[in-house]
Parts: structure tokens; C-alpha cells; sequence
């Protein structure tokens, strides 16, 4: 278990649904002791509806949160060397990451996360599947941040 970092990043496919279930946790748990961000390889998805539903469960807002791409970030000029820590979500976002951040100090960590979206054939089914990788992203949080600092 680490200090908590000054800024987090993490990083999934599409920003859709593991990236920001992990960007709107971290929030929630630690609050603002910690700059979080979240990206995609691409942004061509909006945020998931099930996503939101089982991180309402957990008190965390998803509903507004709007799916941006590494190269939006760039362009509205957030810096991936001003992250001192990048969570990949998924094999490409690692890749993204590691090739982006090859002349900056940032650690890049991967954390395999159950991909939920092609999963379940009915809503229940689909919410369990949703619910398994929230509570794998949540799990991976506290085990490596330690428990968390805000409770309301």
C-alpha cells in the first residue's frame, strides 16, 4: 500500500465505462487529496448507462462525466507529465500510455479489470457483470491507496 499520488490518471478503450467508474471512485474515496483524470484510447462512446447505475450504488455521480480521448486531453493541454501515476484499465490503454509518457517520470501501472460491456444477456445479468468490475476497480483502489479518507 502507497502514499496516495498528487495526480492520478487512469485509462481504459473508450472512457466509457472502467475509466470513469475508477476516476469517479478515487474522487469519491479520497477526495481532494487528489487530482483525477480519466482518458480513452478513443472517445467514441458516450459514458455507459450501466456504469452510472452501479456506481450510484456506491454514492458516486457518473451521469455527467464526458468521455474525452489521450489526444483531447492534449489538445485542451493537459499534460500527461504532470500525472504522477497512469492506471491502465486495459492492454491498449497501457500501450497508449506507455508510448505517450516515454520521456516523462510517470509510473504506469495495469490493473486487468473485467471488460463488462459484451456481457449478460439480460439487464440483471448486464448490472452483475457492471457491479463484478466495479467492485474489481474499487478492490485494486484500497488495496493500493489504502482505505478511503472521505465517508459522506
Amino acid at each position: 500500500m502507497g502514499k496516495l499520488p498528487s495526480a492520478v490518471l487512469f485509462c481504459c478503450d473508450h472512457n466509457a465505462v472502467r475509466s470513469p467508474m475508477a476516476e469517479g471512485m478515487m474522487k469519491k474515496f479520497y477526495g481532494q487529496e487528489v487530482y483525477v483524470q480519466s482518458a480513452g484510447v478513443k472517445n467514441d462512446m458516450e459514458i455507459d448507462g450501466f456504469s452510472i447505475a452501479v456506481c450510484a450504488e456506491l454514492g458516486v455521480e457518473l451521469s455527467r462525466h464526458r468521455s474525452r480521448s489521450f489526444e483531447e486531453m492534449q489538445q485542451w493541454g493537459d499534460d500527461l507529465g504532470q500525472y504522477d501515476l497512469i492506471v491502465a484499465l486495459s492492454p491498449a490503454s497501457q500501450r497508449m500510455a506507455l508510448e505517450l509518457t516515454r520521456t516523462h517520470h510517470v509510473e504506469v501501472e495495469y490493473w486487468p479489470i473485467l471488460d463488462p460491456t459484451g456481457l449478460g444477456e439480460t439487464r440483471e445479468a448486464k448490472l452483475s457483470a457492471y457491479a463484478q468490475a466495479r467492485d474489481q476497480i474499487r478492490d485494486r483502489i484500497f488495496n493500493r491507496f489504502g482505505p478511503p479518507i472521505t465517508q459522506d
